[in-house]
């Protein structure tokens, strides 16, 4: 499947340059336009793979919407620019640009750019995707052992026990043990006396 996107630059010429080098590569351009503020909305609504843009622009300057694309992971951002100081550079790297490039560019240094920018943005998401399973993990181990509490505090069980009894009435009642934890703890379930 081609690598989907979005181009904003405020020059013509440079627009049209990219966005043939991109098709003649085998990149589809999904959205393209000269401001900012347009490019964010090109990306929200199509989705891209990458979107590119010139630092400068109006409406939004390039720095801006690639602040807002990043804030929401939506894809990943190259900046173009006219300039190579290193202050717009670091600004570039903070507002979650994962590559740059200075103007006028080669296609030999815009492909390996792109790259770059698509495989920083597949590490960051499964960085992120590592990071919400993890906390997820926590949360149910800190429902689950609650639960335990609850059951060893009313109940005078050991801990081994009431997890062994939370895991048990999980799969007998085909839920998660989360799920099971969070009855616990909200006083609706308890163990059979008959269980004890």
């Amino acid at each position: 499947m081609a690598v989907r996107v979005v181009i904003a630059e405020d020059e013509a010429i440079v627009r049209l340059d990219l966005k043939e080098i991109m098709e003649e590569e085998g990149y589809e351009v999904v959205g393209e336009t000269g401001r900012g503020d347009e490019a964010v909305e090109l990306v929200r609504a199509h989705l891209p793979d990458l979107a590119i843009l010139d630092i400068k622009m109006p409406g939004t300057d390039g720095l801006t919407a690639a602040r807002e694309i990043n804030a929401d992971r939506l894809c990943a951002v190259l900046i173009l620019t006219a300039f190579s100081q290193r202050d717009l550079i670091e600004q570039a790297r903070n507002a979650g640009a994962l590559a740059y490039l200075v103007k006028p560019f080669q296609k030999s240094e815009l492909l390996p750019a792109i790259e770059m920018a698509i495989g920083r943005f597949a590490e960051m998401k499964a960085l992120d995707d590592q990071v919400k399973t993890l906390e997820e993990s926590l949360e149910v181990r800190k429902a689950i052992d609650r639960a335990k509490g609850i059951l060893m505090d009313e109940l005078g069980w050991k801990e081994n026990a009431s997890f062994t009894w939370i895991r048990s009435h999980a799969m007998h009642e085909r839920m998660t043990m989360l799920d099971i934890a969070n009855q616990i703890i909200a006083g609706t379930l308890r163990p059979d006396p008959a269980d004890s």
